[in-house]
């Protein structure tokens, strides 16, 4: 598990915010937003890869609402609604512009800022993430949980209990669940065009066992302006963010 530098809370659309810092506030590179997956903490998405992410520059983690340490509230959890926030967050901590790596449903979010929000985003990293709801395998849109693609028991056990590790209401885990599952199944609302009208230099990671189809990804890399695609071999979605040694040297020659 690694250390933020601070963490702390902030008030954002109704919201209390957790999000941690890691890094160098003083470095001269932009910050770089890490967007966690869905069901996720910070840590469980990012941990392998956060100390060579941050070695020189400043890393703003948020946990999206419901998830980790922020808690929920009656609104509806939709990736525009996850999105607004994260701007709000940028806002409140004076950052123009930021270098995005989104995992998953934070991939989702990443997207729908890019998308809404040009000027925001620096360099854009979609790990694990579709633009339209066709883009997964079939077992996942309707979950096979025989599927190699779905996570295994022992990694729902691995969610579950970091969720009960800093959630402020533990108890809450399988309403978290289903709400979460909701979000990442509804309809996405971009379309060929908006991928096509991305300004922000893009890289794609999937992995070989993902939920995101590599035929769909290679559609997203055709649409989007100089994007890049990197296929991870004998990876899974869960996996993705942890092959740090395929991983780790992508990321940062895509970031350098």
């Amino acid at each position: 598990m690694t250390v933020p530098n601070t963490s702390a809370h902030a008030k954002v659309n109704g919201l209390e915010m957790y999000y941690e810092t890691h890094g160098s506030a003083e470095a001269a590179r932009r910050p770089l937003v890490l967007l966690h997956g869905g069901v996720h903490t910070i840590g469980l998405s990012f941990a392998a890869v956060l100390p060579a992410l941050a070695a020189d520059r400043r890393v703003v983690a948020p946990e999206l609402q419901a998830h980790g340490h922020t808690a929920d509230t009656d609104r509806e959890m939709t990736v525009a609604n996850l999105a607004s926030d994260v701007v709000a967050l940028l806002d409140e901590l004076g950052i123009e512009q930021a270098d995005f790596i989104g995992f998953s449903l934070g991939g989702l979010t990443a997207l729908e800022i890019a998308v809404r929000h040009p000027e925001r985003v620096g360099r854009l990293v979609l790990a694990a993430t579709q633009y339209q709801q066709d883009g997964y395998h079939d077992e996942v849109r309707a979950p096979d949980y025989t599927s190699p693609r779905l996570p295994s028991e022992a990694d729902f056990q691995e969610m579950a209990e970091a969720y009960a590790a800093v959630a402020p209401h533990p108890e809450h885990f399988q309403d978290f669940l289903a709400k979460v599952t909701g979000a990442a199944h509804a309809p996405l609302p971009w379309t060929a065009d908006d991928l096509r009208g991305l300004a922000a230099p893009t890289l794609l990671v999937v992995g070989d066992t993902d939920f995101v189809r590599v035929e769909h990804a290679a559609e997203m890399q055709a649409l989007i302006p100089g994007a890049r695609l990197a296929v991870l071999p004998a990876t899974t979605h869960v996996a993705l963010m942890r092959r740090t040694s395929l991983l780790v040297p992508l990321l940062t020659e895509f970031l350098d």
